[in-house]
């Protein structure tokens, strides 16, 4: 990526959400920003409530030219029709995903703080990987992908990274010449106003 290009918004669904409230929502985000992608990720393991979301999802999307993924269930992204999907576990479903949802899918890999397994996933066929937490996090094993990993990546390696997890406008500031996406969720949903927050920090990109 150029220093000339903007990142992008990679929009991440919250892990739970009222979906007829969530579709709404939704709209007014992404009739007021400018989104490349949506994500769902929902923390449930009931299918047909996971179907009903990103059917509803889908619908706000393409109606607007935004492509959308689903977090792992690969399954799902076929029979739904949606643009691809993401695994949480870096490079190791990549070929499985690729095979089952063929060549134009959109297939994205999550590599923690691994550059070793960016790499991997790459080479495997991902559109895309995203490296993270980025922010502090009490989540998980409290690791953060650090600012050199993203500028270690924009300039070595082609393929698209994304910056996700705990963003703050700092941090957005500071990265934006080293990432192609700034994957947002909890960072506006949980804002009384997420458009305007989104806003907010679309213009930290500076």
């Amino acid at each position: 990526m150029s220093d000339q290009e903007q990142p992008q918004i990679y929009l991440i669904t919250p892990a739970e959400f009222d979906l007829s409230q969530f579709r709404d929502s939704l709209a007014a985000v992404l009739d007021a920003q400018p989104v490349a992608c949506l994500r769902v990720a929902m923390s449930t393991r009931d299918e047909d409530r996971i179907a009903r979301a990103a059917d509803a999802c889908r619908e706000v999307c393409h109606a607007r030219e935004v492509a959308m993924v689903i977090a792992s269930h690969i399954s799902l992204a076929e029979r739904l029709g949606l643009d691809g999907v993401h695994l949480p576990d870096g490079a190791r479903s990549v070929r499985k995903a690729r095979k089952a949802l063929g060549p134009d899918a959109i297939i994205g890999a999550f590599c923690a703080q691994s550059r070793h397994e960016g790499m991997n996933a790459g080479e495997a066929g991902a559109d895309y990987i995203a490296f993270g937490p980025v922010g502090a996090t009490g989540l998980g094993d409290g690791e953060q992908a650090e600012p050199e990993l993203f500028g270690w990546w924009s300039e070595m390696i082609e393929l698209p990274v994304v910056a996700e997890g705990a963003l703050n406008g700092e941090l957005i500031t500071a990265l934006a010449p080293a990432t192609d996406f700034f994957g947002i969720g909890d960072e506006i949903w949980d804002q009384a106003d997420p458009a305007a927050a989104l806003g907010h920090l679309i213009r930290a990109m500076g």
